[in-house]
């Protein structure tokens, strides 16, 4: 009707309220995400990808402004390809980070995101990097996203150094299950993604089949 008031979800920045998470395992990464976009209290899109892929072996979990994360994620792919081009190899997982977190740093003030970095090199193998408005350290694992405030003492309780591909594979979903049953702004399937030697893999783990915690 003539008048009324329009949505608030039109008004309001479309945001990855979310849950990443990336692991190191001996000889890759595993990362992981749920798929929910949210402006404001509305769900606008259900199955949004945000593992982003920023070279062959290199990926990035997007957090924060969906717009914010998603340029980052593509001025870094474009960077690493020009890159790439002129050493005559494939970069390094540090380099990718690096680049992330310059730009991060640079625009702090303008851009409203986090990534997650992590894949595999033949110098360092696996690496899982966090990146935070021009913070940059290397973890055995990482999450972030409005999730994450969820699960805390689940991952520092399950972590075990040494886990093989699929455990940390087992651990990433059972972590990103916890945080989408309780964060309102997580939800969807879970996307996955393992890097290592080989090459790489893509899994979609739908929301009926998602492991549960207690008694629904």
């Amino acid at each position: 009707m003539l008048g009324e008031a329009e949505p608030q979800w039109l008004t309001e920045e479309v945001k990855t309220g979310t849950t990443i998470i990336a692991i190191e395992f001996n000889g890759g990464v595993v990362l992981g995400s749920d798929s929910r976009v949210s402006a404001g209290q509305s769900v606008v899109n259900r199955v949004m990808n945000k593992l982003s892929p920023l070279h062959d072996k290199i990926y990035c979990a997007l957090s924060g402004s969906a717009a914010d994360a998603q340029t980052i994620a593509e001025m870094v792919n474009y960077q690493l390809d020009v890159h790439s081009m002129e050493i005559g190899e494939d970069p390094q997982v540090r380099s990718a980070a690096t680049l992330v977190k310059n730009i991060s740093y640079k625009y702090k003030e303008e851009l409203s995101a986090h990534l997650i970095v992590a894949g595999w090199d033949r110098r360092e193998g696996g690496q899982v990097f966090a990146t935070l408005k021009g913070l940059l350290t290397r973890q055995p694992f990482a999450v972030g996203g409005s999730g994450s405030s969820y699960v805390y003492g689940f991952v520092d309780a399950e972590y075990r150094k040494g886990m093989n591909k699929k455990d940390c594979q087992q651990f990433v979903v059972n972590t990103l299950s916890l945080a989408m049953n309780r964060d309102g702004s997580s939800g969807g399937v879970a996307y996955l993604v393992t890097i290592d030697e080989h090459g790489t893999e893509e899994d979609v783990i739908l929301g009926n089949d998602l492991p549960t915690f207690f008694d629904q």
